[in-house]
């Protein structure tokens, strides 16, 4: 399942590996660049499509043939994925993992039951606790959706009535599922932004890669400008903190098998890294180009084999490499620019995407790719940077 477009290798995978492939998508979608020559079936469904609708189209695949098992490669079919598993019976993450990684509230909560530390925080529900929580924790605070992905819906708040004033516009939208005791408010944190990517098989993290953003994806997606990630020097002590609290993390989500996506910010107040998000899908911005350009690793591929395996067949990591990637990435004026100016060897990959432009990089030194995100960064903010309100909801 993908209501985006995203996951092009998994589906390679998984045809290699003599897999049907049937992908359900949505209409909106269905002309984009899949790899049609590894799939069997490509099934649109309406650009509204509920979960109901989901459900039943997989269920009506089910009656001709028998699945073997679901896969969402899109954050916001996570869930949705679960309740088809549920419904048909097959293996994999249930409904009730899956709000761990889709529930901004969930997630917060098992994680500190996990020991993992977090940003204070509160259910946007209980007049009461609201008004302790923010007698007890100094603003600046952030409202954020429980279930929205990226910077999506999330709103900076300096004071009270700020506060009280944005649950009374969310209280009066006509959704349901956008009134307010679907948000969460936590503590602002300001600081330095890392993303630790990972391959889970049998409760175990078997790969991680570690990256640190160039601004927090948050200023990014509110006040436009180049998306930058790259690849932690490998003896950082940042880096070893950071897989240690992934691996906690995981395990306190009860995740059992797939790929991850977790954010931690490195606090500029007290030098502590929170926890911020995780989601059970590959990172995206062109981060799994970044991972696989530093370690070999198509995290993507890699995906699939532990699906495909389900824990019955002995999943083997592929020979790693310990180098360093890094992408520039971001919206640009230019429908498809043109980036032939850029003649670096170290470049591995050219974005093509309509009005975008990126590129990844790969070297052996963590201090060349830097040089180059910071150049790129230049030059894209100079020939090409576009910038876009922030979206209150996903479309």
């Amino acid at each position: 399942m993908a209501s985006y477009f995203k996951g092009v290798e998994f589906l390679r995978e998984v045809k290699r590996q003599g897999c049907r492939v049937v992908l359900v998508t949505k209409e909106k979608f269905r002309h984009e660049d899949w790899p049609f020559e590894s799939l069997d079936e490509l099934i649109p469904l309406p650009n509204d499509a509920t979960p109901e609708l989901f459900i039943y189209t997989v269920a009506q695949l089910a009656r001709p043939r028998k699945l073997h098992t679901v896969v969402a490669l899109e954050e916001l079919d996570v869930l949705t994925a679960a309740l088809i598993r549920e419904h048909l019976r097959l293996p994999g993450m249930g409904s009730t993992t899956a709000r761990h990684f889709r529930d901004k509230l969930a997630m917060r909560i098992e994680a500190q039951q996990a020991g993992v530390r977090v940003p204070d925080f509160v259910h946007v529900l209980n007049y009461q606790d609201l008004e302790d929580y923010m007698k007890r924790v100094p603003p600046p605070w952030v409202m954020k959706p429980r279930s929205d992905v990226s910077a999506i819906g999330i709103k900076k708040l300096y004071d009270s009535e700020q506060v009280w004033r944005t649950i009374d516009y969310l209280d009066a939208r006509d959704r349901l599922s956008e009134r307010s005791s679907n948000y969460v408010l936590e503590r602002f944190v300001a600081g330095d932004v890392y993303h630790v990517d990972s391959l889970v098989e049998n409760g175990e993290v078997v790969f991680a890669g570690v990256n640190r953003y160039g601004r927090p994806p948050m200023s990014v997606a509110h006040d436009g400008g180049v998306f930058t990630t790259q690849t932690l020097p490998y003896d950082s002590p940042e880096r070893a903190a950071l897989l240690d609290i992934n691996r906690k993390l995981i395990t306190g989500l009860r995740m059992r098998r797939g790929a991850t996506h977790a954010e931690f910010i490195k606090s500029a107040e007290d030098g502590e890294f929170y926890f911020l998000e995780i989601a059970s899908r590959v990172g995206g911005a062109y981060i799994a180009e970044a991972l696989e350009a530093a370690s070999g690793v198509n995290i993507w591929a890699e995906w699939a084999k532990i699906e495909l395996g389900r824990g019955e067949v002995p999943y083997v990591l592929p020979p790693t490499r310990q180098e360093y990637g890094g992408v520039a990435l971001s919206l640009a004026r230019q429908e498809y620019p043109d980036t032939s100016s850029f003649t670096d060897p170290e470049i591995v990959y050219r974005v093509k995407k309509r009005y975008h432009v990126g590129l990844v990089v790969r070297s052996d030194r963590h201090e060349r790719v830097t040089e180059l995100l910071r150049d790129y960064t230049a030059r894209f903010e100079r020939d090409y940077c576009a910038v876009v309100p922030p979206l209150e909801r996903p479309e």
